[in-house]
């Protein structure tokens, strides 16, 4: 049985003093959040999952970027974010000498989570804990999609900026009841579309489309989260020599592309084999050279 490694983050902003991380160890399986704290009460916070792939944090500084960036727009103080990048490395440090060295070979992921902190307090909270992965080797030789509306226009980050679209926050109720409406349409995950028509991501990936030989992605200024694993997507297809961009994608243009993956940073790419019923070929061959590229990933 694995041993789950708990940190809580002592100073989650500012500036430690000398000789103080500003992170510790905890008891994984003793009593830590307070229930009066924000993230349990209004789901008031942003997070991060960062894949571990051989001991390595993948595409940790552009995670921490956009930490940052979630909690800027939820007008959180700014995390002091040396001592959030020296936590997850002793995390995962911590959790491979509890779990021994064959651990190292594992898929884990760092959860690295930032509140308001308990209310009336006035000072923000943060943890983050280590922990083994799912096993995503079936859903990257493909996954089934279906097409849910958002409910909102693919501008909605521009006309209402309050409504929170492409921060990561810890509010992931409508995410997770999207994902249970695709298990009760015989699906595996969703792509979200906007009221207005417009393709925008899945309730935890980015989509990605390969159309006679262009690869693309919906704008983030579409209230979309911006991908690590997509931003690595893109250098592996422009490595061979294909074409990459940004473009709004309406619905039409996603559906009539020749291949579609939903990709993500603990799941790393998965297939489309169908889309609201759709059935799309899928190249083998071509998904895993993805795949094994995206997980030997040290940067």
């Amino acid at each position: 049985m694995t041993r789950a490694t708990l940190l809580t983050i002592t100073m989650p902003t500012g500036t430690p003093e000398a000789g103080d991380p500003g992170f510790v160890v905890a008891d994984f399986d003793a009593p830590q959040v307070r229930i009066t704290d924000l993230a349990v009460t209004r789901g008031d916070g942003v997070f991060e999952t960062i894949a571990v792939i051989n001991g390595h944090p993948q595409a940790l500084e552009p995670h921490l970027a956009r930490l940052a960036h979630s909690a800027e727009l939820l007008d959180l103080p700014k995390p002091a974010l040396d001592v959030w990048r020296e936590a997850v490395r002793a995390g995962v440090a911590d959790y491979l000498t509890r779990n021994g060295a064959g651990s190292v070979e594992d898929e884990l992921f760092a959860k690295l989570i930032y509140t308001r902190g308990v209310e009336g307090a006035g000072a923000p909270s943060g943890w983050l804990f280590v922990d083994l992965g799912e096993d995503f080797r079936q859903a990257r030789l493909g996954i089934k999609v279906v097409v849910l509306d958002r409910g909102l226009r693919h501008d909605v980050a521009e006309t209402s900026p309050w409504l929170l679209a492409g921060a990561k926050t810890l509010s992931y109720a409508v995410n997770r009841a999207a994902q249970r409406e695709a298990v009760r349409r015989g699906a595996d995950d969703v792509l979200f579309v906007s009221s207005d028509g417009y393709a925008l991501e899945g309730p935890t990936s980015n989509v990605v489309t390969l159309t006679d030989g262009v690869v693309r992605t919906p704008n983030t200024d579409q209230g979309i989260l911006a991908g690590t694993t997509q931003a690595a997507v893109f250098d592996f297809f422009e490595r061979r020599g294909l074409r990459t961009e940004f473009a709004p994608l309406a619905l039409d243009e996603v559906v009539s592309a020749d291949a579609i993956w939903l990709v993500s940073s603990v799941r790393q790419a998965a297939p489309v084999t169908h889309l609201d019923g759709r059935e799309y070929p899928v190249d083998a061959a071509l998904t895993a050279e993805l795949n094994a590229y995206l997980l030997a990933r040290t940067e």
